[in-house]
């Protein structure tokens, strides 16, 4: 690779704005803000709002969509010209 054209590979956090989650990853994003975890260190934090805590697909609150209503009205509808 050639040397300084690449950005900083670095520990970054990033907190999910809705739930409060924070984990901890790898990126070359930047921040201007910094935050200490327990572990004693201190990463820059990127804001989300949506993971996998939040997000209703992982967290089993997803609605299902009524299909079959949806198919049987577009019957009717269109049924009639």
């Amino acid at each position: 690779m050639k040397k300084d054209i690449h950005p900083e590979y670095r520990e970054v956090v990033f907190q999910d704005t809705s739930s409060g989650f924070k984990f901890v990853t790898r990126s070359t994003m930047n921040s201007s803000e910094n935050i200490t975890l327990e572990d004693g260190k201190t990463y820059p934090v990127i804001k989300v709002e949506v993971s996998s805590e939040s997000h209703p697909f992982y967290t089993g609150k997803n609605v299902l969509l009524d299909t079959a209503g949806r198919v049987e009205k577009f019957r009717n509808r269109y049924q009639k010209k």
